[in-house]
């Protein structure tokens, strides 16, 4: 017998299946001997650990979902995406929304950014599209040099085959979303497409089709009042320019 505590932590993720959990589920639902050793394998790789696991990461659900998907869609109003961040910029954005946590924390939450960012850059990144309002590029964060050095940052990763940014211009009018929100998708259709969505408070994780068909559409409409990429790496020159006069 299995108590219903087991169960339930089995099924939200908080318990690791056991080999032998393995086993007698196998056998009570009778899987095929292919796929019983495709799950022991799953259950050894599960319990080995993640390179973020040794640090505090607050965000360790949606850390590990991004590790995972193969197309990641980031909207942000005037949040510049954590994945394109220089660690300068990250340390200064960690310093200004947890101005109560100490340095150690900040440096943990930069070494966790910066460490989710090698993705980009693995033998099979994910396709990632980003968005972003024009007030990220003129919202200095830091201070100019380090405002400079994240533009030029910006220029060396959009100009990557798997990375696209485009720049919502001030003239674009109203905006169809004014919250932050990443859609991330997966190749194995057993795994649901998940829209994750910050708050100050607490995060959100939807999976339902049609809430993800909703943020799709969104994130769409966005990037269509978007400067196109090659137009908007153009103004992201302008404005490292304008940092250089500084």
């Amino acid at each position: 017998m299995v108590s219903p505590s087991k169960v339930s932590r089995l099924e939200t993720g908080q318990r690791g299946a056991s080999a032998r959990d393995i086993r007698e589920l196998c056998d009570l639902y009778e899987v095929d001997d292919d796929q019983r050793q495709h799950l022991m394998e799953l259950a050894i790789e599960g319990k080995q650990r993640a390179w973020w696991q040794p640090l505090r990461v607050q965000y360790t659900r949606y850390v590990g979902l991004e590790a995972e998907a193969t197309s990641i869609s980031d909207y942000g109003l005037g949040i510049m995406p954590g994945l394109l961040q220089t660690p300068e910029f990250a340390r200064a954005q960690a310093l200004a929304t947890m101005p109560r946590r100490g340095p150690d924390v900040v440096e943990q939450s930069v070494q966790v950014r910066i460490g989710r960012q090698q993705r980009l850059f693995s033998e099979h990144p994910p396709r990632f599209e980003a968005v972003v309002d024009e007030s990220v590029l003129h919202r200095v964060v830091g201070s100019p040099a380090i405002m400079r050095a994240q533009l030029e940052r910006l220029l060396e990763l959009s100009s990557m085959p798997h990375v696209s940014l485009r720049v919502i211009p001030y003239d674009a009018g109203a905006l169809p979303a004014a919250n932050k929100f990443i859609i991330l998708r997966f190749a194995q259709p057993t795994v649901p497409d998940v829209v994750f969505i910050e708050g100050m408070t607490g995060d959100l994780y939807l999976e339902e089709p049609d809430d993800v068909e909703t943020y799709g559409t969104t994130f769409r409409a966005l990037a269509q009042l978007a400067a196109e990429p090659e137009t908007t790496r153009e103004i992201i020159m302008t404005t490292i320019d304008s940092y250089r006069s500084d």
